[in-house]
């Protein structure tokens, strides 16, 4: 049987980086920067007030106290969003709200909390330091400056500084496009009755799911028989919208394993077994004039699962214009013991619980009770995969082993 590296290798040689396209801001959330993001001003682009109160000149509150006050007038109120403001003299103040610009001549803002909020004149019982509730003008970004490399993902604090620096488009990898099919005659659309025999489908709910938390626009096709001609004509309708084609069943060594015949027969995808349990079948390959790379999973619910983390997601990333690295790895205690059949490496679903110091000795890992490949139910609250190597058959309690960490859901 073929190595869980070597198959990794192959389903990563199936992709490409992809070519950058711009999108516009709103849109760009999500996907992958294609190049680096330089300022074309300072932020901010002038000295401005972080809080609403009174621009003064620190030296005119020296002595201010409870017992001696400073009262100085007013002659000013300057807004947030309006025009650069008079010069304040000394024994001057100005108000001045959050965001405004400071007038020329203050060095310092009294927050109005610290005054008695007077309009004419404010009277101020403490002294301040010069630079008080003043925000610098460059303080944050200075004009030429990077402020986002190629490769970053743009979530929620990207958009904000992208935003900020005046972009309303970017240069990005625009997000893959999936298309995810299960087959089956068995299978039965969720809702509706099972007839003799059926059940309903969920591979198909499941990947497309992984797939949309990997980042990817999806496709959800359903699932379709196990008539050769429909199947093939079902994967040629799904090529013009796909980056990759996933799919689920059909790729084992039964007689009516549709996928496999199917793909067989164009001579571009090529079936093997890996030495993994569960997904020991896999496929994989290129379809269609664009050579579209196409992946080919078990049918059983958890052995597709656990083969979409292990083989097609860093494809995925890939195809995102990331890094193609697997799932994050650590170390653990094991709860309890587990078998594993021998020449085989097992991947069990289990609850990872993390030590609060970040510490891997602290932290404790506990293996679902069931493991069989059709029992989809525990994978519902777990959060890692347990690993036990090809060349153990059993690990105890209190073993230290390696555990992935699925992705967080949503």
């Amino acid at each position: 049987m073929k190595s869980v590296e070597q198959h990794v290798a192959d389903v990563l040689a199936l992709t490409a980086e992809p070519e950058p396209t711009e999108l516009d801001l709103f849109q760009a959330h999500g996907t992958v920067l294609a190049e680096a993001i330089t300022s074309p001003v300072s932020l901010p682009g002038f000295d401005n007030s972080s809080m609403d109160g009174y621009a003064v000149h620190a030296a005119d509150l020296a002595s201010a106290s409870s017992d001696a006050p400073v009262r100085l007038p007013v002659v000013a109120d300057i807004p947030a969003g309006g025009p650069s403001p008079t010069a304040v003299l000394p024994g001057m103040s100005a108000r001045i709200m959050t965001g405004a610009p400071m007038p020329s001549g203050a060095d310092a803002v009294v927050p109005v909390e610290w005054t008695d909020g007077g309009t004419a004149r404010v009277t101020f019982d403490r002294p301040v330091k010069i630079g008080n509730a003043v925000r610098r003008a460059g303080d944050d970004v200075i004009e030429g400056a990077t402020v986002l490399s190629p490769g970053v993902p743009i979530g929620p604090g990207e958009m904000g500084v992208l935003a900020a620096v005046g972009r309303r488009s970017v240069p990005v990898y625009p997000r893959p496009r999936v298309m995810v099919l299960s087959t089956g005659e068995e299978l039965v659309e969720p809702g509706r009755p099972l007839g003799p025999g059926q059940i309903w489908e969920s591979n198909s709910f499941m990947i497309a799911a992984a797939a949309r938390e990997a980042g990817c626009e999806v496709h959800r096709h359903g699932f379709v028989g196990d008539d050769p001609q429909t199947v093939l004509d079902t994967l040629e309708d799904l090529l013009v919208r796909a980056d990759m084609v996933v799919t689920t069943g059909g790729v084992s060594m039964g007689a009516h394993d549709v996928v496999k015949e199917v793909l067989t027969r164009q001579g571009t995808v090529e079936f093997t077994q890996v030495a993994m349990q569960p997904g020991k079948p896999q496929g994989f390959g290129t379809i269609g004039p664009d050579r579209t790379p196409i992946v080919t999973l078990p049918g059983n619910p958890v052995s597709a699962f656990v083969s979409f983390q292990v083989f097609v997601r860093p494809a995925l990333r890939r195809l995102r214009g990331l890094d193609p690295r697997p799932l994050p790895s650590m170390r653990a205690l094991l709860t309890s013991p587990v078998t594993s059949p021998k020449g085989r490496r097992s991947y069990l679903r289990a609850v990872l619980e993390e030590s609060p110091y970040g510490h891997d000795a602290e932290s404790t890992v506990s293996p679902a009770l069931h493991q069989g490949s059709h029992q989809l139910s525990a994978l519902a609250g777990a959060n890692a995969l347990v690993v036990v190597p090809e060349a153990a058959t059993e690990l105890v309690a209190g073993s230290r082993v390696e555990v992935l960490r699925l992705p967080e859901p949503f």
